[in-house]
């Protein structure tokens, strides 16, 4: 790849100030798409108890895809960073064009796979009574994937370019155009036909269209495209993409492979036959959305300063970078529980549920709080291993606290089930031993030297 001089300097410094200036209008931009499954749980919460059941095992289905355009997002921060920490911005272009190409492909197939073997599959292990409507859901909610995707891309190529104060514009106005379309599609508002919970598929198909359209419209106002060349040129690259399948593939596999197995609990949680617990589930997820938005935002910060750093060749940084970091996640997260927490009836009560549901829901919300406090400290060491490059490490680990997690689960939902509770503490299992082996891998210092 053609090195030509820097558009401007891209390196990053190990400094609260660089830290925040990444993170925080990363963590604008996550919270919108939480509000937005918050904003679709309530609403269909509001509808029935079996909708809002129903709209937990969907949503961990489309999140499978969802995480595997993540896993390619994460690697091509990276490969970004990487290149902008050793002065050559001007490779932008070509990466972005590359990545544009491998998500549209990955997004067809993602189709493919939910229209034509998602029904084999899900028939044999959903509640036959909730899976025509589940399954009929997902063949619409899984059009808007080659949005989400590209969208994924031009938020990759933002962060990377230290742009992130533009991030949310994209997501806000995907938020409005969501929560709106929920209102009037699920009830049928304003004329327009009553959909219930379908509504809010088209919805989010519709929003996710709306936020990229939003998204190409700032990188081209914003002098962006002009300045650094992109989207001038698709033409092929075999080294390039190659370079990011390379990355890309173990960190797409590792997200995959995680959120099955989250699919999985909730399949588990749906053999139960019992409403109220898929109904708690659900909220579970929005509190790991809501909760969790500064742990995603400071894992995101992490990748690109650990990849800037190695480009820098500044790897005696590195550790002190992911120390920095951690503690900022650590404490906003903790501050995150603590609200949660200190009002769970207030938000339990959101979901148009009565007091059975609130009371069932307490104990299992600070279970969920405990783990979500230990995935603030592990996601940002593993995140440091993606930042090194060793993404084939980071799919070893995942697959090692699969693993636990999965034996885990199946002893405490399969073989001896007490309650909800009890089954949710699966996530400190996983959390733990993620955060584990990061730490150890980190500390050895195997990363070290090997530098593209």
């Amino acid at each position: 790849m053609e090195v030509t001089a820097p558009i401007k300097d891209l390196k990053v410094t190990v400094t609260n100030k660089q830290i925040l200036s990444i993170a925080l209008p990363i963590t604008l931009a996550i919270i919108v798409p939480q509000i937005n499954m918050l904003t679709n749980s309530i609403f269909l919460g509001n509808l029935s108890i079996s909708a809002l059941g129903n709209a937990g095992i969907t949503g961990v289905f489309y999140l499978i895809f969802a995480v595997a355009g993540n896993g390619l997002n994460n690697g091509l921060q990276s490969e970004f960073s990487r290149y902008a920490g050793a002065d050559n911005s001007n490779a932008f272009k070509v990466i972005l064009a590359q990545a544009i190409r491998i998500s549209l492909q990955l997004a067809i197939a993602g189709i493919c796979v939910t229209w034509f073997i998602a029904p084999f599959i899900l028939q044999q292990v959903a509640d036959p009574l909730a899976y025509p409507q589940e399954m009929y859901f997902l063949k619409i909610r899984i059009l808007g994937l080659p949005f989400l995707y590209l969208f994924q891309m031009g938020n990759a190529f933002l962060v990377a370019s230290l742009n992130s104060r533009y991030l949310m514009i994209g997501f806000i106005a995907e938020a409005a155009v969501n929560i709106l379309l929920d209102y009037l599609l699920i009830y049928g508002h304003w004329g327009l036909p009553a959909m219930g919970f379908n509504g809010a598929a088209v919805a989010s198909v519709i929003a996710e269209a709306c936020g990229l359209m939003v998204l190409l419209f700032v990188i081209y106002k914003t002098g962006l495209k002009k300045e650094y060349g992109v989207l001038t040129t698709f033409k092929y690259d075999k080294s390039t993409t190659r370079e990011i399948i390379r990355i890309s593939t173990p960190l797409i596999t590792q997200y995959v492979i995680s959120v099955t197995t989250w699919l999985v609990f909730f399949i588990f949680i749906e053999a139960l036959h019992d409403q109220t617990a898929k109904a708690i589930s659900n909220t579970m997820r929005n509190v790991f959305g809501l909760t969790g938005v500064f742990v995603w935002a400071f894992a995101g910060t992490c990748n690109v300063m650990v990849s800037n750093l190695m480009g820098q060749k500044r790897e005696d940084k590195v550790l002190e970078a992911i120390k920095r970091i951690m503690l900022w996640c650590f404490g906003l997260c903790a501050f995150m529980c603590l609200l949660v927490n200190i009002f769970p009836a207030a938000f339990f009560s959101l979901f148009g549920q009565g007091k059975e549901f609130v009371k069932a829901g307490i104990p299992v919300i600070r279970m969920v709080s405990c783990g979500l406090l230990v995935m603030s400290i592990a996601n940002i060491w593993l995140n440091g291993v993606t930042g090194t490059g060793k993404t084939t490490v980071n799919l070893m680990i995942e697959i090692v606290a699969i693993t636990c997690y999965l034996i885990y689960t199946w002893i405490f939902m399969k073989i001896h089930y007490i309650n909800l509770t009890v089954a949710w503490s699966n996530e400190l299992i996983y959390w733990s031993t993620i955060f584990v082996l990061s730490f150890t891998f980190l500390k050895s210092g195997k990363w070290k030297t090997r530098i593209r």
